[in-house]
């Protein structure tokens, strides 16, 4: 048989001396992280948020029923100029509300 078909076997080397079982350290605990906020905050954000779109959506308007006619009363209406920014202004105390709420 040549050599060149098997390959030289590795010699092994056996300790006299008993294996030491190696210990291993456990990682360190890496601690959870807390969010800044908790889940009753999102909630009031949300609620914050809504309201926010809602008042935007009572300010938006729409056309004119006819182009040549003018009116007021679509345009100035108390949706627009007055519920809509109370709603607005009620989303916005309530997203500072929830930020600085404990």
């Amino acid at each position: 048989m040549s050599s060149k078909n098997n390959p030289p076997k590795k010699k092994v080397v056996v300790s006299a001396q008993p294996a030491t079982p190696r210990t291993r350290t456990a990682p360190a605990a890496t601690p959870a992280r807390e969010l800044t906020f908790g889940k009753d905050t999102y909630i009031w954000m949300a609620i914050g948020l809504a309201l926010i779109g809602v008042g935007m959506a009572l300010m938006s308007g729409g056309a004119m029923p006819d182009a040549n006619t003018w009116d007021n009363d679509l345009i100035y209406g108390f949706r627009r100029i007055t519920l809509a920014p109370i709603a607005i202004l009620l989303g916005l105390g309530i997203e500072v509300y929830a930020i600085f709420k404990k």
